[in-house]
């Protein structure tokens, strides 16, 4: 497993990931499974709507148990070791943009995080992550935009997030 096949965590979103997969693996799953059970004995699953929606509610619900399975396995709890200036999973970094005059503060981390952090979050392998994962604070980076477009942006500031 390489670095970059690595998510890095923060303690908090570990834990929610583990208490999220422990209700669809236990609670979850069997009251989809009772659901399933009860529109069985209403006789004709063919045009039996309910038998049908808690079966695809089923398959969502497996598919989320496989992708939580495969994160935690594959993730790390903080940041991987780096420059305490230096860019890196699990590190806020404010960034200027020259083209604007402006600056922007952001936490590089996973999706996962995403959906509590109180900042925005970038991810390692969006563009502008990717163009500043591993450098440090003054360095200077460019990267592609969607539209083709390349924008650079200087290094302002690194911290440790702290959730």
């Amino acid at each position: 497993m390489t670095e970059s096949d690595i998510t890095w965590l923060t303690q908090e979103a570990h834990d929610r990931l583990v208490e999220e997969l422990a209700d669809r693996e236990g609670p979850t799953r069997e009251n989809i499974k009772n659901r399933i059970a009860a529109a069985r004995e209403e006789g004709d699953l063919k045009e039996n709507g309910g038998y049908h929606a808690a079966r695809e509610e089923q398959g969502k619900n497996e598919a989320r148990v496989r992708q939580l399975k495969h994160l935690l396995e594959h993730s790390r709890i903080g940041a991987p070791d780096a420059a305490p200036d230096e860019v890196a999973p699990g590190k806020v970094v404010t960034v200027h943009f020259a083209a604007w005059n402006e600056e922007e503060t952001f936490l590089l981390g996973s999706r996962e995080e995403a959906a509590h952090a109180s900042i925005e979050v970038y991810s390692p392998t969006s563009p502008l992550g990717a163009a500043v994962n591993g450098a440090k604070v003054g360095d200077t980076v460019t990267y592609t935009l969607a539209n083709g477009k390349e924008m650079t942006v200087e290094i302002r500031n690194v911290t440790t997030y702290g959730g």
